[in-house]
């Protein structure tokens, strides 16, 4: 059974992994709601792409429980599979396929009815037209990003999971995926989990922000409302804030210890 209007898209409990005697992440519990944008933010070994991996079915959780689109993703992950996807600057593509067949496989993987056509309107959409059949590993870091995405939008989401989707782009690049991410999540009425560095982006772009710092959640709001919560002016002090033990967050620390 689908999930019911009400119920959130993401929601996670008791969550935990540990790698031999580090703990990683957890345990941590939270919920995401149809629609939104959330932001998953912290500094390095924070516990974030651990988090997605978790979420994806790509990691087992030592300890607790998920549930993406009203399923069990340690029992039933198989029903949700084609239903979400993931996209990350770091993951790359075989590199002697073409973007169209790249594509293409990807297409075929999720089960799209129509390959060829979706890739097409993907191309007209994500401007990949003019290298469409190149192969992937002589393309710029700019068209990388753009083939991830439209990878990432082959079988039309529900969900999106995003590790650092604008890492290492030019401003007007960047600029140009965020607006297209923002226009699919409308256009669609999609729910986008979004791990980034980048502050301007999660300010522009999310509905809410949950702050990690060593795995754990330590603090959790809208972003003007963070900001206004530590007295700053902007998200990336906020930020420098959290990963430096400062303001509101360490106070959350010191009370759940």
């Amino acid at each position: 059974m689908d999930q019911s209007t009400d119920q959130p898209v993401i929601s996670v409990a008791g969550l935990a992994k540990s790698f031999d005697a580090v703990n990683a992440v957890g345990p941590i519990d939270f919920s995401i709601e149809k629609g939104t944008i959330v932001g998953l933010l912290g500094g390095n070994g924070a516990g974030k792409t651990t988090t997605i991996a978790m979420i994806l079915g790509l990691v087992l959780p030592t300890a607790g429980a998920i549930r993406v689109l009203g399923h069990d993703m340690l029992r039933d992950r198989h029903r949700v599979l084609h239903r979400i996807n993931f996209e990350s600057p770091y993951v790359d593509m075989p590199m002697r396929l073409t973007v169209r067949q790249n594509l293409t496989v990807f297409a075929g993987l999720y089960g799209v009815g129509d390959a060829r056509g979706r890739v097409a309107e993907l191309a007209e959409s994500l401007d990949l037209t003019d290298f469409l059949d190149r192969p992937s590993g002589k393309l710029s870091a700019g068209q990388k990003t753009r083939v991830s995405l439209a990878k990432a939008l082959i079988n039309r989401p529900e969900l999106l999971l995003l590790d650092e989707p604008t890492a290492s782009l030019d401003p007007d690049t960047a600029d140009w995926i965020r607006g297209n991410l923002d226009r699919y999540r409308r256009d669609r009425g999609a729910t986008i989990l979004l791990a980034s560095h980048n502050m301007p982006e999660v300010e522009r772009l999310c509905d809410d922000v949950i702050m990690m710092k060593g795995g754990r959640i330590v603090d959790r709001g809208a972003p003007k409302a963070l900001i206004s919560r530590y007295g700053r002016s902007n998200l990336e002090d906020v930020f420098l804030d959290v990963a430096r033990g400062r303001g509101h967050a360490a106070s959350l620390e010191e009370a759940s210890a």
